[in-house]
């Protein structure tokens, strides 16, 4: 009888100790999928975000409600600490007047459908009229003479290249002319500037986005004109080279106003003082509701800190979520979340963004030294039953971008790409381009990668 229940004693403690076992990685990833697609809230915490707070641009009264909306959220889920980074941030407004149209052609005046470019000057009252200059690039233009330029339009006209099979790379060969084309404009005397969208897609959606001045250069009015009107131009300018474009914009700053980063923490257990950043941007441009750019990645960051809560995930080292501010026209929020982080010396163990969209994820990129990214790589396996494998060198992301002089690895969340840029920047960017599985299976892949960094290190 002794022996009986010496081996049922026994047996009782083999069985504890099994039970007390930790899961495996692929155990625990499988959890995080399970709860995120499940019981996942990212969705529904993104349609109030676009929904009931809208577009949402630095200096905004939506954006300052965004920031009250992520705090009250991540409060809500009873994350470690919630709270508020101040961050003085630009305030650019569109104005009521936006439009452009082709005048002095064969075809008689013709309605063409552009955007104010973010930060751009508006005209002055009641529009300007001027011949156009075509050009595709930068060095093309410096090449002309100054005198064919004076008192003209620019036309920046350099497409997509469709031959990428990356959408950002395509993005990234094109987008130049948007940011510095009015500055180089101006430099040759043009008195305006005209910006082929930035899409691969041909159609009647203009894209806006920001652009930048320089100090001892003219300031001139910027705009975006979408690819199918950029085509006519084109077009037209070959058969007609003194075809006149009359465009109309009232853009203009007013004063900085302050704003805030929103930071959310679950605490570590052994190792507080290390902390694994995972943010995306709170604000998004003044068109459509900023929904894949970056409300996406604002739930994101939200519902991986609460993946993590929910499966009674304790850390080793402090997980902080980062809604940033300012990242569309300023990058203020990202530049001063970085001061701040020198400033106390904090020790960042790595960061990670998604600002890419809501899409179905495919994996991630990491920029760091070369033993961290193999040790990044030799995941990727884990992640291949979930078809989000692709585990590559590369960028993180632009709020992330000043911790890299800090010697912070980066890592930059990638969903699929392809349809991107058909919502970028523009009125499309809302709440039903977004897929529910697609925006629950980003959030859990996250959760999923910041797990095996708390656990295994890099």
């Amino acid at each position: 009888m002794t022996r009986y229940i010496h081996a049922l004693l026994g047996a009782l403690v083999v069985s504890c100790a099994v039970m007390a076992q930790p899961p495996t990685d692929e155990e625990m990833i499988r959890k995080i999928y399970d709860e995120a697609l499940y019981r996942g809230e990212a969705y529904e915490n993104l349609r109030y975000l676009t929904k009931s707070i809208g577009a949402r641009l630095s200096g905004s009264p939506q954006a300052a409600a965004a920031v009250e909306w992520g705090k009250q959220v991540m409060e809500s889920y009873g994350f470690d600490t919630v709270y508020l980074q101040p961050v003085m941030v630009p305030h650019w407004v569109r104005g009521e007047v936006e439009q452009a149209r082709i005048v002095s052609s064969q075809l008689g005046t013709v309605e063409v459908d552009i955007i104010g470019l973010g930060n751009s000057i508006g005209t002055v009252a009641g529009g300007v009229t001027a011949q156009l200059v075509e050009v595709t690039t930068f060095d093309e233009l410096r090449e002309m003479n100054p005198a064919d330029v004076e008192g003209k339009i620019v036309f920046f006209n350099r497409p997509f290249d469709d031959g990428l099979i990356s959408q950002g790379a395509a993005y990234g060969g094109a987008v130049g002319q948007r940011g510095g084309g009015p500055v180089e404009a101006a430099k040759m005397g043009a008195i305006g500037c005209v910006v082929r969208s930035m899409t691969s897609n041909r159609d009647d959606v203009p894209h806006t986005g920001g652009t930048r001045y320089q100090l001892n250069v003219p300031q001139i009015p910027a705009i975006a004109i979408s690819t199918l009107d950029a085509d006519l131009l084109s077009d037209l300018l070959k058969k007609e080279p003194d075809v006149k474009l009359f465009m109309e914009t009232s853009g203009k700053f007013m004063e900085d106003k302050l704003s805030y980063n929103v930071i959310g923490e679950l605490w570590g257990s052994e190792n507080p003082d290390n902390i694994i950043l995972v943010g995306g941007h709170l604000d998004s441009w003044d068109v459509g509701e900023g929904a894949h750019d970056d409300g996406a990645g604002t739930v994101h960051t939200i519902e991986t800190l609460r993946l993590l809560k929910t499966l009674d995930y304790q850390p080793k080292n402090t997980i902080r979520g980062v809604l940033f501010m300012n990242e569309e026209n300023g990058l203020r929020g990202g530049r001063k979340y970085a001061d701040v982080a020198a400033e106390a010396d904090q020790k960042h163990l790595v960061a990670l963004e998604s600002d890419s969209g809501g899409f179905v994820p495919r994996g991630f990129t990491m920029d760091s030294d070369d033993e961290k990214v193999a040790k990044f790589m030799s995941w990727a396996p884990l992640f291949r039953p979930y078809m989000a494998d692709r585990f590559e060198p590369g960028g993180g992301g632009a709020d992330i971008g000043p911790l890299k002089n800090q010697g912070v690895p980066l890592i930059g969340f990638r969903p699929d790409g392809q349809r991107y840029f058909d919502y970028h920047h523009t009125h499309e960017d809302t709440f039903e381009k977004v897929d529910d599985r697609e925006l629950h299976m980003g959030a859990a892949a996250i959760a999923s990668l910041l797990y095996l960094i708390d656990q295994h290190g890099l």
